[in-house]
C-alpha cells in the first residue's frame, strides 16, 4: 500500500495494492495492522454506502460533538473527494484538499475527526465510508459547499445539491464554540 500525505495534517491518500488478472481483481480495503502502520490507527464502528448520480454533490458534513473520522472508498464510479479543516485552533483552518477517487484506481481518502467532508460524483458512483463514530443526527453540521472563503475548486459549478446542503452556513458564520478543536471538545473545555 502506498500512502501520501496532503497539505492538511492527518488527511491521507491511501493506495491499496490491487491484484489484477484475467478474471478481475482483488484488493484489501481495510486491515487494522496495515492501516495503523500507515497512520490510520482507528476503530471503525459503522459503514455507510451511498449511491449518487453523476453531478450530485454531497456535503460538506461533519459531526460535533461525536466527531467522525472517515475512510472513503469508491466501489463503482468516480468522485472528487474533499476535506476541509473546520478546527478554528488549527493553522490550516478553512483550507481544503480535493482528491480524485475511482473504482478504477481504488484509492482511498482518510478524513480524520475535525474535518468537514464532501464529494462530487463525476460518474454514477457507489461510495463506502468507514466511520469511527456512529451517526448522530443531533451532532450533524455542515458548511456550504460553495463557501467563497473556503474557495473549493469543484469540477462542476452547478451540481445537484440537497436542500439541507444548499442551506448550510458559511464557515465564518458558524460560532467557533460549536466547531471541533485540534484536541477535541473535552480538552478545549478543560484548558
Amino acid at each position: 500500500m502506498r500512502v501520501s500525505s496532503t497539505i492538511l495534517p492527518g488527511v491521507k491518500i491511501l493506495e491499496p495494492t490491487v491484484h489484477r488478472e484475467e478474471r478481475g481483481w482483488l484488493t484489501e480495503t481495510w486491515s487494522a495492522a496495515r492501516y495503523a502502520a500507515a497512520g490510520v490507527a482507528r476503530t471503525f464502528v459503522q459503514d455507510n454506502v451511498s449511491y449518487s448520480r453523476k453531478g450530485v454533490l454531497r456535503g460538506l458534513h461533519f459531526q460535533e460533538p461525536n466527531a467522525q473520522g472517515k475512510l472513503v472508498s469508491v466501489l463503482e464510479g468516480a468522485i472528487f473527494d474533499v476535506a476541509v479543516d473546520v478546527r478554528p485552533d488549527s493553522p490550516t483552518f478553512g483550507r481544503w484538499v480535493g482528491v480524485a477517487l475511482s473504482s478504477d484506481d481504488m484509492r482511498q481518502l482518510w478524513v480524520p475527526e475535525g474535518y468537514a467532508h464532501g464529494f462530487l460524483a463525476r460518474a454514477p458512483s457507489v461510495v463506502l465510508y468507514k466511520l469511527t463514530a456512529l451517526y448522530e443526527p443531533s451532532s450533524q453540521m455542515g458548511v456550504c459547499w460553495s463557501d467563497p472563503d473556503v474557495g473549493i475548486s469543484w469540477p462542476d459549478d452547478a451540481p445537484l445539491v440537497s436542500g439541507k446542503d444548499a442551506r448550510a452556513p458559511r464557515l465564518r458564520d458558524i460560532p467557533r464554540e460549536l466547531l471541533p478543536t485540534m484536541h477535541g471538545r473535552a480538552a478545549a473545555s478543560s484548558a
